[in-house]
């Protein structure tokens, strides 16, 4: 079994490009591949690895004093989730496109996941997912309002258009680890609501801890990894990804006549532009034509065909 683990931290870290080399390097020793971002503001990760290499590399990053109290999630999963190792350098670790909105001044208040049904059960809170569309459209909880948003930029926009301090007067925030809901509630304490509470450790936490029969969560959960998505006890969920727009698609979603394996589906069918198609197509081909040779050079040869041979 191949681990996996989420991590971020919101911390001043102005030596940041400096590290990236060094941590590079020491992930591919312990072959360890995944993403982490790193910025002036903080670190944000998901790697995967065997257990021994990768809490090696945890090791090595909470050797830093800044990171000592890194906190992380864990999961499982049977098939390798992504295929190198880069360290990003970046202006943000969860891009707002707004530099002064700084989680290390102020953030809302955390709830646990053990709480967070009481709170969101509550008619006067406002529960709000902070995600995209596309990750909200495959699952959330219960009560959650929906942004709309394509990107986490857009955020601040849906806020000031439909959300009010005076009338909204508690408002619960959630998301896939607790990253954005850290950015999200800094900008709307600082937009004057009072009450601005985040389920700690997002929803990936949630699956985790809160049982099954309990849960107020409805469909999946949306990651950004080879797994796609994840469902309660944070078992790999159903979703495959267009190759395509990126989107994650059901069983039911195949089914569409706008669905072609490796090219389209649903989603991206209509604005997908006839150069783009050509590509995806070729590619497609490509892809298939690789598979079948795997396939033969696994095929046992019968023995007409060694003697043939020989």
């Amino acid at each position: 079994m191949i681990l996996v683990v989420t991590f971020y931290k919101f911390v001043s870290l102005p030596d940041f490009a400096e590290k990236q080399s060094i941590l590079l390097s020491y992930c591919q020793a312990q072959e360890v591949k995944g993403t982490i971002l790193l910025a002036k503001e903080g670190i944000n990760g998901t790697i995967a690895g065997l257990r021994d290499r990768v809490d090696s590399v945890l090791s090595f990053l909470r050797s830093d004093p800044r990171l000592a109290d890194l906190e992380h999630k864990e999961s499982y999963t049977d098939t390798p989730p992504f295929e190198r190792m880069k360290v990003r350098l970046k202006s943000e670790i969860v891009t707002l496109g707004l530099p002064e909105v700084d989680p290390n001044q102020q953030v809302g208040t955390y709830i646990s996941p053990q709480d967070w049904n009481d709170l969101i059960s509550d008619p006067e809170v406002t529960v709000i997912d902070t995600r995209n569309d596309y990750e909200v459209d495959i699952g959330t909880f219960q009560r959650a309002q929906n942004p709309q948003t394509e990107t986490f930029r857009q955020f601040p926009d849906y806020v000031q258009k439909h959300l009010d301090p005076s009338k909204h007067k508690k408002v619960a925030l959630f998301c896939t680890g607790g990253i954005r809901c850290e950015k999200a509630s800094s900008f709307l304490l600082a937009q004057g609501f009072e009450q601005v509470y985040h389920l700690k450790g997002g929803i990936l936490k949630y699956l985790e801890e809160v049982p099954t029969e309990e849960s107020l969560w409805s469909g999946e959960c949306f990651v950004f990894d080879e797994r796609v998505a994840v469902r309660h006890n944070l078992e790999e969920g159903t979703y495959e990804k267009c190759v395509s727009c990126g989107h994650p698609i059901s069983e039911s979603d195949k089914a569409s006549p706008k669905y072609e394996l490796g090219i389209s589906c649903s989603y991206c069918f209509d604005s997908l532009t006839e150069d783009k198609r050509l590509r995806m197509q070729q590619k497609q081909r490509q892809l298939e034509l690789a598979k079948k040779k795997a396939e033969e050079a696994l095929t046992p040869k019968s023995n007409h065909q060694r003697s043939a041979q020989g």
